[in-house]
Order: structure tokens, then sequence, then C-alpha cells
């Protein structure tokens, strides 16, 4: 049997508890790919599932990762659209999260990315070639930012001179999403914990930086992107806006409109199961472009696999962490 590593919980528990462990190397099935990884990048549904925040649903041993450039290495039947060879990178759910993706026309569903192999679904949105200019690195930490910015540029609409206020700015969603703000000619506020973050943020095109106390949040604002916030501590958030104006969301799980104490508001929970404004083809292209760009806060190997998680969920770098097998 033919043996792999790979990042493994093997009961629900803290980041620390992870290990690196030898385990099968998992094989295609009808319409998969398997995929020798290049890079996987961390994300906060890594911790949030080994801890039990999305219930007992997991599968032991459980392989965390979302975001993954890899090489083809191995096609299963029905596959027409990659060839062994391929360059490819994409997003997909472990399979012990698959009730995540329901209502998918087509889920995006992995073995988990944070190994030396994986395998994926084959036809989904979520999953394209990756340039030969786009960086492996670069295309893994630019997965899940660089699509959540494209559809937030889509159903926040901003138009020149708006104000817009980014709660959680220092996020790598809110790094990828300040520069087509900017583009856009927004006016905007963003929020920020330290120096160092504010300083990146004007870099990126915000004319205004504040702390996260709502005390100091502005008034008569025209679209809020809150990145960060849960439900319960909206309302702050809310009363910024002026009437008839947007507040987009990105935390899950969708709060309902009475959580913002306003009824004058448009209220927009984003999460793009299906790819339709920002697939991985799109992301590319706005890679290629210049016009979607992620920063990576530090690389690891995948022997360091546990330190990269840790690291990400006790210290909130400013960029993305990567982790290369």
């Amino acid at each position: 049997m033919t043996t792999m590593k790979a990042l493994v919980a093997t009961d629900y528990g803290q980041p620390e508890q992870l290990t690196v462990a030898e385990l099968p190397v998992p094989r295609p099935g009808p319409g998969q790919l398997q995929l020798r990884v290049a890079a996987a990048s961390i994300n906060p549904p890594d911790t949030y599932a080994i801890t039990g925040a999305f219930g007992r649903v997991l599968e032991f041993p459980y392989v965390p990762g979302t975001d993954f450039a890899g090489t083809v290495t191995e096609t299963g039947p029905g596959v027409t659209a990659y060839r062994v060879g391929d360059e490819v990178f994409g997003h997909a759910l472990p399979r012990s999260l698959r009730a995540a993706t329901a209502g998918a026309a087509r889920p995006s569903l992995s073995t988990g990315a944070l190994a030396e192999y994986v395998v994926l679904e084959a036809d989904t949105p979520k999953v394209a070639h990756r340039p030969p200019s786009l960086p492996a690195d670069q295309a893994a930490a630019l997965v899940i930012p660089g699509s959540t910015a494209l559809v937030l540029r889509a159903v926040a609409a901003v138009q020149p001179g708006e104000k817009i206020l980014v709660i959680g700015a220092t996020g790598a969603t809110g790094l990828t999403t300040l520069p087509l703000l900017a583009a856009a000619k927004a006016d905007i506020t963003a929020t920020a914990a330290t120096e160092a973050g504010g300083e990146l943020l004007r870099g990126l095109g915000a004319d205004r930086i504040i702390g996260h106390d709502p005390e100091g949040y502005p008034t008569g604002v025209d679209v809020v992107l809150n990145l960060i916030l849960p439900e319960d501590r909206l309302a702050a958030a809310a009363r910024t806006l002026r009437p008839g104006g947007r507040f987009l969301t990105i935390i899950f799980p969708p709060p309902e409109p009475a959580k913002l104490g306003r009824d004058d508001v448009e209220l927009h929970f984003i999460l793009d199961t299906d790819g339709k404004l920002g697939s991985m083809a799109t992301v590319a292209e706005g890679a290629i472009s210049g016009e979607l760009a992620t920063p990576i806060a530090r690389r690891y190997r995948l022997d360091d696999a546990v330190r990269a998680v840790v690291e990400h969920a006790r210290h909130h770098p400013l960029g993305k962490i990567v982790v290369q097998p």
C-alpha cells in the first residue's frame, strides 16, 4: 500500500492536537482527479471543523484543507477536461463537510488538501487549470479570498464616491477586496487592530483607518462589508448605514434581518456555493490581469503543518499561511 504524509486529526480538539502522519494515498473514482499537492493554504474552517464548531460531523482520521494548487497525477473514469501533468488549483471541502455544499449543482469535495495527495471532483467551477504565470503558492493563497472578493464586488455594486466601511479588513479577504473597492473609486474606511495592519490597508487603497470600537464607526455609510463580526454584533455596524444602504456579510450562519435592527437597509449574505460569480476560472483571469492578489504572510513545509495551523488560529497573521508539501 502506497502511503503519503498528511495533516491529521484523530478526534475533536484544538489545533495543537493535530499531527503529521502517514495515510494511504487516495485514489480517484469516476469523475475525480488525483493531484500531487504543490501548495495549500490555511482557512478558518480548518480549525472550526476540528474543534466541533460545525457539529459532530467529521469522520476520523480527518485531513483538513480546502484551498490548493497541484499537478494532476491520475484521472478517474469519465474525466475529459484534465490530463495527467495538468496544473490545477481550486477549492474543495473535505468530504465530511459535504452538508455545507447543500444546494450546489456540482458540489466541490475532496479528501483534504493538507496532504501530499488529494482526490477531488473534476467537474466543478471551484476547480480550474492554473495559468503558468500564477505560481502555485500564490494560487493556493488566492482561492477563497479572490473568489469572495469578486462576489463582494458584484453584489455591492459600488459607485464612485460611495462611502464604504470594511470591518475585518486585515483578513485575507479584506486584503484582496480593498484594491477592488479602491479601483471603483469608493471612499473607504477600514478597521485594523494594529499600526502595521493600518499601514498595509493604506497601501491597498483605504482612505482612513479606525479601530474595532463601534464608537469610532462613521455615519452615512452606503455599504458595510462585514468580514469578521458574528451576528450578535451586527446592529452597531448597521447603524452606520444611510437609509437604503447595503449590508454585506460573509460570516456564517446567515443572519436574520432582525439582527441588524434596521428595516430600511438591504442585507446580503455572501456564499457563492455554485461559483457563479467567483469561479476559479474567473479568479485565474483576475490574477493574470493583476486585479486580484492575496499577500502571503508565511510559508511552511508539510512537516511543520501543525505549527502553521496554530499560527493561523492563535496569531491572525496579515496575509495567508501556505503549506507546501
